[in-house]
C-alpha cells in the first residue's frame, strides 16, 4: 500500500495533484459544516491539505460521524409514560434553576418518587442484580461495556439463560470493543444458549467500527420495566474484592425504583433498536410506575449523535449553579478548558471544589496528562485528592450537598463527546450525604503545586505531550 501511494505521488502527479486538490476542497467544506469544535476542525483541515489522499482516508475512518439513531421516537414518551414532572424545589432557587436547565438540555421530565440504594463493589452489587434477574417475570434488558465470561460473569450468563428458558423476554447488549473485539466469549455463550444478544457497533472492518471512538459505555439493567440498576460498574471478577482479583477495581452501583425506571428502559430500548432494528414495545418493557414518596430524578444520556454533549452540559450547569460545594470522584479526570474554567471560577467565588482521582489509574498516559492539566485548577483553589488503592472506577458528583449525578460518564473528553453514556441526576440530601462520605473516606494525599513543580523537566515535557492527546485518551 505504501509503495503504491509512493509510486502514484512520484510518477503520476498529473493525476494525484488534481485529485488531492478536489479532496482537500471537498473535505474542507464538509469539516466546516459538520465540526463544531474549532481545534478539531482546524486539525482536520490541516491534515487534509497537508496530505490530501492519506488525510482523506484517515478522516473517512475516524472523522466522520455515521451514528444516527433509529429509535428517537421513544424519547418523547419518556415524560408521559413515567408520571408527572416535578414543578420545583421550594426554597432552593439554585437547584430549581439547575432543574430547569437540565430539563431543557435533556428534553425529559424530572420524575418524583425515586428510591436509590447504593452498593460498593461487585461483592454488594452483583447478588441483588442476580436476584432481580432470577425474579423477572416479563422482561430483562442488560447493557454493559464489559461482560466477561469469568466466574461472576458466568453467573450472569447462566441467570440470563435461565430466565430466557422460562419465557422471560431477555435482551443483552455488549459493547463491540469493551466486550472483546476479536472474541467476545460472553456474547457467544449467550448466543449458544439462545439468548438474544448483540454487540454495539462491532465489525472487523475499521471503517465501520472505529477502534477507540463511539463506544457504548452505558451500564443498564432493567427488569420488568420496574426495577433498574445503573452506575459505573462492569460485570467481571475484577470488581469482586472477596476473591482477590489480580487487578482489583473498586466501583459503585445503584438499584433504582420509581417512575424514572421508565427512562432507563427507554434508553436501553433506543440502544437495542439502534443495533438490531428491533423495537421493544409494550407493558413488558415499559411498565407504568405511579409516583410515590421519594426524591425526584431524571436520566441524562449522551453520545455523538442527537444527544451530543448533554452530560457535559449538565455538569457545566451544575458547577455554574453551585453555591457552597462541588465534589467529584472520577477514575479519569481530563476535562477540556471550558470545564476547567467552570471549576476554577466556582472555586474563585468561594465554592469548595474537591476532586478525587486515583493515585494511579490503569492507563499511565492518563496519569501523565492529569498532572499537566491540574496546575491551573490548583492555582485557583480547587483541591485534588488521590484515592487510596486499589484502583477506583467510581463516577459520582455532588453539588451543594443536595444534587447527585451517578452513572457511567468519566470526566474526560472521550466520555463527554465520543462515547454513548448514561447518568442519573437525583435531588436528594440523604443520597448526597452517602456519596460525600464515600468520597471523603476514599481520599488519600492531596495533589499540590509542590508535587507538580517537583517533576523533572523530562517529566513535564512528557506530561504536556500527553495532554495534547486529551481528545483521544
Amino acid at each position: 500500500m505504501n509503495d503504491l501511494l509512493h509510486t502514484l505521488l512520484r510518477d503520476r502527479a498529473d493525476i494525484t495533484l488534481p485529485i488531492g486538490l478536489v479532496l482537500a476542497i471537498g473535505l474542507t467544506l464538509h469539516i466546516l459544516l459538520r465540526k463544531r469544535d474549532v481545534s478539531s476542525a482546524v486539525g482536520w483541515i490541516g491534515l487534509v491539505w497537508f496530505a490530501p489522499i492519506v488525510g482523506a482516508i484517515i478522516y473517512a475512518i475516524f472523522g466522520v460521524n455515521r451514528v444516527r439513531r433509529r429509535a428517537r421516537r421513544l424519547r418523547p414518551q419518556d415524560a408521559a409514560a413515567s408520571g408527572s414532572d416535578v414543578p420545583g424545589h421550594a426554597g432552593e432557587s439554585a437547584l430549581s434553576s439547575l432543574q430547569q436547565g437540565i430539563g431543557r438540555i435533556t428534553g425529559r421530565a424530572l420524575l418524583a418518587g425515586t428510591s436509590v440504594r447504593v452498593f460498593q463493589n461487585g461483592d454488594a452489587a452483583y447478588p441483588p442484580m442476580l436476584d432481580a434477574i432470577a425474579a423477572a417475570q416479563r422482561s430483562i434488558g442488560l447493557s454493559s461495556y464489559i461482560l466477561r465470561a469469568d466466574q461472576w460473569g458466568g453467573r450472569f450468563i447462566d441467570a440470563l439463560a435461565d430466565a430466557h428458558q422460562r419465557g422471560v423476554a431477555v435482551r443483552v447488549l455488549i459493547d463491540g470493543v469493551g466486550g472483546g473485539w476479536l472474541l467476545s466469549r460472553a456474547y457467544h455463550r449467550l448466543r449458544r444458549r439462545g439468548v438474544p444478544a448483540a454487540r454495539f457497533m462491532h465489525s472487523l472492518l475499521p471503517w465501520r467500527m472505529p477502534f477507540l471512538n463511539l463506544r457504548s459505555h452505558k451500564k443498564i439493567l432493567v427488569v420488568d420495566g420496574a426495577i433498574g440498576f445503573t452506575g459505573g460498574m462492569n460485570i467481571a471478577d475484577e470488581n469482586v474484592m472477596a476473591i482477590h482479583p489480580k487487578h482489583p477495581v473498586q466501583d459503585v452501583h445503584f438499584r433504582i425504583e420509581g417512575a424514572v425506571v421508565a427512562q432507563l428502559a427507554a434508553a436501553f430500548a433506543a440502544d437495542w433498536a439502534f443495533v438490531t432494528n428491533e423495537e421493544l414495545d409494550g407493558p413488558a418493557w415499559h411498565a407504568r410506575c405511579e409516583p410515590g414518596d421519594g426524591p425526584p430524578a431524571r436520566v441524562i444520556d449522551s453520545g455523538p449523535d442527537e444527544d451530543f454533549e448533554k452530560i457535559e452540559f449538565a455538569v457545566l450547569q451544575a458547577v455554574a449553579c453551585a453555591r457552597t460545594s462541588v465534589a467529584v470522584m472520577t477514575p479519569y479526570f481530563l476535562p477540556d478548558e471550558r470545564l476547567i474554567s467552570a471549576l476554577a471560577l466556582a472555586a474563585m467565588r468561594g465554592v469548595a471544589v474537591d476532586i478525587v482521582v486515583p493515585e494511579r489509574t490503569n492507563h499511565i498516559y492518563v496519569d501523565w496528562a492529569l498532572r499537566a492539566n491540574s496546575g491551573p485548577l490548583l492555582a485557583d483553589g480547587v483541591r485534588i485528592w488521590c484515592s487510596k488503592p486499589p484502583f477506583h472506577h467510581t463516577k459520582i458528583m455532588v453539588v451543594d450537598d443536595s444534587w447527585c449525578l451517578i452513572g457511567s460518564g468519566n470526566w474526560d473528553i472521550r466520555s463527554f463527546r465520543l462515547n454513548f453514556e448514561l447518568c442519573l441526576e437525583v435531588y436528594d440530601r440523604k443520597l448526597a450525604a452517602m456519596l460525600t462520605a464515600l468520597m471523603v473516606d476514599s481520599r488519600g494525599p492531596a495533589l499540590t503545586q509542590a508535587d507538580l513543580e517537583a517533576r523533572s523537566t523530562v517529566a513535564r515535557v512528557r506530561d504536556a505531550a500527553a495532554r495534547l492527546m486529551l481528545p483521544y485518551i
